[in-house]
């Protein structure tokens, strides 16, 4: 009697989980895309991650300075059209850019570890003998910058500068101030997105509340990196958990409260500063400077912060601290302005 043969029994693969990751185009972005997915995978090794990438609207429009868009979003809005739609998984922003009130469905998941959250001087190559510090430059010297805060905060304390937009990637803005027919002495910039890219060799001075002349403030949240994704996909928000800081998570959260309270965009004039001094204790110091830098209310507490909902509330004290001080006069008086101004935007000339 014949046997039927022994037929290899085929067992069905469990499909891989495959996470999109949405992130700007630009180097930098991509970069710190990688680094999140650098992380994730040591983590999760099973799990594949693909980048998907993206230009904003600031991307798209490199005429208009930044602080004449109006509005918030300026670099988000696409890629949350993206994860809402189901595109994407995730996505890894630079927490400066992120809004401090998302669309509905949609969270901040995650914040990883921080780099350097300070600005810097980025000195001309030219000038370098000459020129190390803010407080060094000749009067009239032209520094570039498309931040409102940064102008405002310098004017502040260097009245005899001058301030020119200046918009592009890392390296487009380093080339623009080194050109021998620049007209730029030096550029103000994060110290996060040098430190990433790695030339932070150009880094001349680092600017924070300490700083010999008068001190700077950073935005809210620079130099950290804010992953966001879906409300309801528990499945991608436990993946995240296990390279959350709570520290910068809990620092970040008061920073960001402090602007929701103020009702600021990115480009509105608040400069922070976070500082753990003790046991769960939190320094917050945070400004707000008109335009011409004339004009400034500032704040200072420190704390012992435990959770995240602690930090809001510490964020919206130090808020009316500000308000208190007249922070809300000068910003009704920047909104105002740029509201009157949003279709008379000066074309931005590269250097």
């Amino acid at each position: 009697m014949s046997t039927p043969a022994t037929q290899p029994v085929i067992m069905p693969q469990a499909s891989k989980t495959v996470i999109r990751v949405g992130t700007r185009k630009s180097a930098l972005a991509l970069n710190q895309a990688e680094y999140v997915i650098s992380m994730l995978r040591k983590l999760h090794p099973t799990v594949d991650f693909e980048i998907k990438g993206m230009d904003s609207t600031a991307d798209k429009d490199k005429v208009t300075a930044l602080y004449k868009f109006g509005g918030k979003g300026l670099w988000t809005n696409e890629l949350e059209a993206g994860l809402r739609a189901g595109a994407l998984d995730i996505i890894v922003h630079s927490l400066k850019d992120m809004p401090t009130s998302l669309p509905d469905g949609l969270v901040l998941a995650c914040i990883p570890p921080r780099e350097d959250a300070r600005d810097v001087v980025v000195v001309k190559k030219a000038l370098q003998d000459k020129y190390k510090k803010l407080a060094d430059l000749p009067p009239g010297a032209v520094v570039g910058t498309s931040s409102v805060r940064r102008m405002a905060q310098i004017k502040r304390r260097y009245p005899h500068l001058r301030f020119k937009d200046m918009r592009g990637n890392i390296d487009t803005r380093v080339r623009k101030l080194d050109a021998e027919d620049s007209e730029f002495s030096a550029l103000i910039l994060a110290a996060a997105g040098l430190l990433r890219m790695g030339v932070d060799e150009r880094i001349s001075q680092y600017l924070d509340s300490t700083t010999e002349g008068g001190g700077m403030l950073h935005a809210v949240g620079q130099g950290g990196l804010g992953i966001e994704a879906r409300a309801d996909d528990q499945k991608t928000l436990d993946l995240l958990k296990g390279i959350q800081s709570t520290e910068v998570r809990i620092a970040c959260e008061a920073e960001r409260s402090v602007m929701r309270t103020l009702e600021g965009g990115c480009s509105i004039p608040i400069g922070v500063e976070t500082q753990w001094v003790g046991d769960n204790k939190l320094r917050l110091a945070a400004t707000v400077v008109n335009v011409e830098g004339t004009e400034a209310a500032d704040a200072e507490k420190v704390e012992e912060i435990k959770t995240i909902e602690e930090a809001i509330e510490f964020g919206k004290r130090v808020a009316k601290q500000l308000t208190d001080g007249g922070a809300q006069k000068i910003l009704d008086v920047i909104n105002a302005d740029r509201e009157a101004n949003q279709d008379k935007a000066e074309p931005w000339v590269p250097a």
